[in-house]
């Protein structure tokens, strides 16, 4: 990738199961295009998808914003919905606050944060109870110093 910086914007519906994980796959197949490492391409995708998947179960509905520059892809999820009450619990692996009919799913099962989490290489999450919730996480592109 050269020095141009790419900026792509998602509408995420809230509730939208048969449309869930199209954003994510989108930003994979952008990553693909530009000659992203496999391993980057697959961080990223997880983060987006469990992101995106939060927003669909959880919220009304919301916006995935990815930045790819040389250095970093940088990620936010925004959404309009609950909020997350105490987000510290919400990164416990296994926690979740996913309706019964999001469970029958297959979805909500409390480790979308803790994925995210493992999958980048930095996350802040931001909610207000009842408002929104902004998460954000970047991956470096910087390969890297061997040992």
């Amino acid at each position: 990738m050269g020095g141009e910086k790419i900026h792509m914007d998602f509408p995420v519906k809230g509730g939208n199961f048969s449309e869930a994980g199209e954003a994510a796959s989108k930003i994979k197949s952008v990553l693909k295009q530009i000659g992203v490492q496999y391993e980057i391409i697959r961080r990223v995708a997880i983060a987006s998808y469990e992101a995106e998947m939060n927003i669909v179960a959880h919220a009304e509905g919301g916006q995935i914003s990815v930045d790819i520059a040389p250095e970093e892809i940088s990620v936010t999820a925004s959404d309009k919905g609950p909020g997350i009450p105490d987000i510290e619990q919400a990164m416990i692996e296994g926690f979740s606050t996913a309706s019964a009919k999001i469970r029958e799913m297959g979805f909500g099962a409390g480790m979308g944060l803790p994925n995210i989490k493992r999958a980048v290489d930095w996350m802040n999450i931001e909610s207000t109870a009842g408002e929104s919730t902004t998460l954000q996480f970047k991956i470096s592109l910087k390969k890297p110093v061997s040992q």
